[in-house]
């Protein structure tokens, strides 16, 4: 880095008021707050053009550039601590929905639109981004496509890449990449919308997305289904798919562990059952016109329960039924943080590797300790939240020391099954020492490739993915 106050000073005169912040608290923390960030100055641009003349600047004072969006990130991406102080680029002012083409099912946003915006501007053209998650309410387009985000509805509907047609970007040099494309199909080159997303904001600032809408289903339900484990859920699964087809648009499964923790921490969300099973799943479906949800989640229940694969369960009865299933699901991540995880782990596994890890996991855990264990997650997909907690009257304090080999164990384990470390929270600054544990040579070789020739000064969230060489 070169002059600082030059920098400042530069930045302050090439940009109009209305783009400048203080560095604030609320910029330098994250939502687990293991650690804290530092910036030597915000901006929020307000254009492309404006954030281009933040990273020209940037790269020319080889000032490190931390993009910032909802700050909702689980894995440290959204803050730096060592090296020099960073120039943090909020997304904050560029929140417009330019333009929905129904007809198409596209929807052209900026990157600081909050992810609730956009679900609320495809209902009113008739349509759907099925992209959803707990902090929907909170986290921006930007961040959830540079984290490649998946959320409840990744079985029907795919990750945040799927959903996601074009991007306007400003690469690290200060150049606009004009991609905001509406095309199924473009084979023109190499495909740099789907190498910036994902990238955690090593290779570029994302700062428009052309996305994909969906019809919306004409009918939708939802129902609870009590399982013996994660092998009978896993067989539900297939049955629910062999009955509904890709109307099934949600398969979440949860142990009791969650329903304990929310009755002791949120006791205002209302529980299902007045005891609370060991196993159950949530079933959301979305089907066409002259469909019934609540027959065909009716019709599943009986062959399943004929089966031997279900014991009990319910069907929402109304819309409100339906947001008490689901308060249930999106209410364990608060919940969780309520309690306190010593270390909490976004894990996916090959589907049918599911039962097995989960059945092996806990007995390799005791070997280290005693604890509590919280595990749920989108089975659809084989992503799973395995989050290990103190047993009651401990902290998550007296187990640092531990926290380490408890992340060592649950990961060395998925990695056996053939599964990731990081299913759709990202790497950030928490795993790089997982992707270089775990991550395939060649491909970081690849990598680090990549991003010298994108990125030649290092000025892109430097510590983030790639460790600093």
């Amino acid at each position: 880095m070169s002059d600082p106050a030059d920098f400042l000073s530069r930045l302050s005169g090439a940009l109009p008021a209305a783009a400048l912040r203080a560095v604030a608290p609320r910029y330098l923390s994250e939502p687990r707050g293991r650690w804290e960030g530092r910036a030597c100055a915000v901006v929020a641009p307000g254009s492309a053009e404006e954030a281009a003349t933040a990273l020209r600047l940037a790269c020319e004072a080889r000032v490190p550039v931390i993009p910032y969006g909802g700050g909702t990130g689980l894995v440290g991406g959204q803050v730096a601590q060592g090296g020099a102080a960073p120039l943090l680029v909020s997304l904050e002012r560029m929140t417009r929905i330019r333009e929905v083409y129904p007809d198409e099912n596209v929807m052209i946003v900026e990157a600081g639109a909050i992810l609730s915006d956009v679900h609320d501007a495809a209902e009113k053209a008739h349509r759907l981004f099925p992209l959803s998650i707990a902090a929907k309410g909170s986290a921006r387009i930007g961040g959830l496509l540079a984290t490649n985000a998946g959320g409840v509805n990744v079985l029907r509907y795919g990750n945040a890449r799927d959903l996601c047609l074009g991007l306007e970007a400003v690469m690290p040099s200060g150049e606009v990449w004009h991609g905001l494309k509406r095309l199924r199909k473009d084979n023109t080159g190499y495909d740099l919308r789907n190498l910036l997303i994902g990238s955690e904001g090593t290779l570029g600032l994302i700062t428009a997305a052309s996305l994909k809408l969906a019809p919306r289903p004409a009918g939708e339900g939802t129902a609870l289904m009590v399982v013996e484990g994660p092998a009978a859920a896993l067989r539900l699964l297939s049955m629910a798919r062999d009955h509904m087809g890709e109307g099934v648009s949600a398969f979440e499964l949860m142990h009791r562990e969650g329903l304990n923790f929310l009755a002791e921490t949120m006791p205002q969300v209302r529980q299902p059952w007045e005891a609370a099973p060991e196993w159950f799943v949530l079933i959301d479906v979305g089907l066409a016109r002259g469909l019934d949800p609540a027959g065909a989640l009716e019709a599943l229940f009986e062959a399943a329960l004929e089966a031997g694969l279900v014991s009990d369960g319910m069907i929402a009865q109304s819309e409100g039924q339906r947001t008490d299933f689901w308060t249930i699901r999106e209410s364990i991540p608060e919940a969780n943080r309520h309690i306190g995880a010593i270390s909490s782990h976004d894990v996916s596994l090959p589907l049918g590797a599911v039962a097995e890890f989960v059945a092996a996991a806990p007995g390799a855990l005791a070997r280290i300790g005693a604890f509590r264990i919280n595990c749920f997650g989108h089975l659809g997909d084989g992503n799973l939240h395995y989050n290990v907690f103190p047993v009651p009257g401990r902290s998550r304090v007296e187990h640092e020391d531990q926290r380490d080999a408890i992340k060592t164990c649950v990961h060395d384990m998925v990695h056996a099954l053939g599964g990731s470390v990081s299913a759709e929270h990202g790497i950030g600054r928490l795993k790089v020492g997982d992707l270089e544990r775990y991550g395939d040579p060649a491909k970081l070789a690849a990598m680090r490739a990549i991003k010298a020739a994108l990125d030649p000064a290092g000025i892109m969230n430097p510590g983030a993915v790639l460790r600093v060489l």
